[in-house]
């Protein structure tokens, strides 16, 4: 009988998310979770499969746990993203290896009598009601799956084509946690933007975002992560006059060369996207713009580079995501030649962090003397950490004995600037 169960989540939000809906099935079965992975007996890992370092992290992780059950009851589970060709190995070591989709099957698959379990509506596992990681913030998937194919991703061929979700469920779950006094919801899929492009009869994405922003109460709403060829100027002006959407776009560009952008499979220039950043800017006063960029992608040149530098310099952004070019068997890109040094792929990487150093930094000083609202998200020792409604992060130092404030909004004076970071003081 299993009774305790420990969950390894690698990757991104939506792992995070999928992770809440396994460990609430888990808890309807009886079992209780730990933080201690010596404690489980049922051991779950939720896999990234972007690069490679993360599956090896796993192999290597499996075999410890292969030698540990030659002396205690142990049962290893695997799902995630993962690829076909890693299943087929990782399968030597795993007693179960099943896809995200068929979470609802898990009681069947392990053998567990699952009677008293409510039955989940339409067999889906985005209807699994999730264990939230906290009480006052959530993460709430509208999508999964990708149909983009980018060349340096294998999402589309771990997680399949894209699926929305119908949006009465999104509606139903966002209303349910705002009545639940949840301050902060993010919304999650592959490619947010082209939510609802294989239902009929159902809202776009900026209509999932208005009727969401209408549900009675205070909260904010944030998501990720969108596509530049997916940006409308429908959803600009959703974000730009939502009252609870937030002033946080998160946009990956990848490249500023449109030859590399090509080879990435990308579908747009770098001139149309630097056209978005000042729609962008124009329209949503005090937007903060993060991207994610990859440096030293195959064939890349200095001249290519270049123009990745030239397009940091002039979006000016808040916040970037900058990784070194690695490749992922199972990709497009895996087929070409790695041929850009680990040391030019550096060098160009200390490039575009000096410039989004200079640019960052410019924007946080613009808020140094002003006072903010934040959400305190943790404690760590004698300073309390927050984030700004534009996505920005405040340490606040504590002086006295606070009553016990993550969850809250909170009232803050900015009194310096970093470039990843500001300062603050609550307001006296």
């Amino acid at each position: 009988m299993i009774k305790n169960y420990f969950i390894w989540t690698l990757g991104c939000q939506m792992n995070q998310s999928d992770s809440e809906r396994i460990g609430a099935l888990l808890e309807t079965l009886g079992c209780q979770r730990t933080d201690v992975e010596a404690k489980a007996d049922l051991l779950v890992t939720v896999a990234c499969s972007v690069r490679q370092s993360a599956i090896n992290r796993i192999y290597g992780k499996a075999g410890i746990w292969a030698k540990q059950k030659k002396t205690r009851g142990l049962i290893t589970i695997l799902t995630g993203c993962v690829l076909g060709t890693d299943k087929k190995k990782l399968s030597r070591v795993f007693d179960l290896i099943f896809d995200i989709n068929d979470l609802p099957k898990l009681p069947e698959l392990l053998g567990i009598d699952d009677k008293l379990i409510r039955p989940i509506p339409d067999g889906r596992y985005f209807n699994i009601e999730p264990k939230y990681e906290n009480n006052f913030q959530a993460y709430v998937p509208i999508s999964n799956g990708c149909n983009n194919y980018c060349a340096y991703c294998v999402v589309p061929y771990t997680r399949g084509r894209e699926q929305s979700r119908p949006a009465k469920e999104i509606m139903a779950e966002c209303s349910e946690l705002i009545k639940q006094g949840y301050k902060e919801i993010t919304l999650l899929g592959q490619n947010v933007n082209s939510y609802g492009h294989d239902l009929t009869n159902d809202l776009s994405f900026p209509g999932l975002l208005r009727k969401i922003d209408e549900i009675p109460g205070k909260f904010w709403l944030r998501f990720t992560s969108s596509h530049p060829k997916d940006m409308s100027d429908e959803l600009i002006d959703t974000i730009a006059s939502g009252k609870n959407i937030c002033e946080n776009v998160h946009l990956p560009v990848q490249s500023g060369d449109n030859e590399i952008l090509k080879k990435m499979n990308r579908h747009y220039t770098s001139e149309h996207y630097l056209e978005l950043i000042r729609k962008i800017k124009q329209k949503i006063p005090g937007v903060s713009v993060s991207t994610d960029v990859i440096v030293g992608f195959p064939g890349e040149t200095k001249k290519q580079f270049n123009n990745t530098a030239k397009l940091f310099q002039q979006a000016e952004f808040d916040m970037a995501y900058i990784a070194q070019y690695s490749p992922r068997f199972g990709t497009a890109a895996y087929q070409l030649t790695d041929n850009v040094p680990k040391k030019v792929k550096q060098q160009r990487e200390e490039t575009l962090t000096k410039i989004l150093k200079k640019t960052a930094r410019k924007y946080n000083k613009q808020l140094v003397g002003k006072t903010v609202e934040i959400l305190i998200e943790s404690q760590k020792k004698e300073k309390l950490i927050g984030k700004t409604k534009t996505g920005k992060t405040v340490v606040i130092p504590l002086a006295n004995k606070q009553p016990d404030l993550i969850g809250r909004w909170q009232m803050v004076k900015i009194i310096k600037a970093q470039s990843f970071g500001l300062m603050g003081k609550f307001l006296l």
